[in-house]
């Protein structure tokens, strides 16, 4: 579940293009925050964005994972961010807002 200083580094200099973010150590991971809101998790350096009705078939139609944190069956809500949204700011962008409109559904 680690994330190494130079993925970290990128997610956060990637990120900070579209929102102003902190992260904090979570279990050997990263917990990713935007505008207060807890939308993003890192692990094994890979990206997890906050699923939801709004944003879940982004993900199923590139055929992405969900973040499952024991190895088995047991899956959380977050979905691993392709590599191509990754470096687009436009998509990117797009992806983080409704990340973010995930989680303050959430919040309330």
């Amino acid at each position: 579940m680690s994330v190494t200083p130079d993925f970290r580094a990128y997610v956060e200099e990637q990120l900070g293009r579209v929102v102003p973010v902190t992260t904090r150590r979570m279990f050997g991971g990263l917990g990713i925050y935007g505008r207060g809101l807890f939308f993003a998790l890192a692990s094994d350096n890979m990206l997890y964005f906050k699923a939801g009705d709004e944003n879940l078939p982004d993900f199923e139609a590139r055929g992405c994972e969900p973040f499952r944190p024991y190895g088995d069956d047991r899956a959380m809500r977050y979905y691993e961010v392709p590599g191509d949204v990754l470096e687009d700011l436009e998509l990117l962008e797009a992806w983080v807002e409704k990340a973010l409109a995930v989680a303050r559904s959430a919040k309330r």
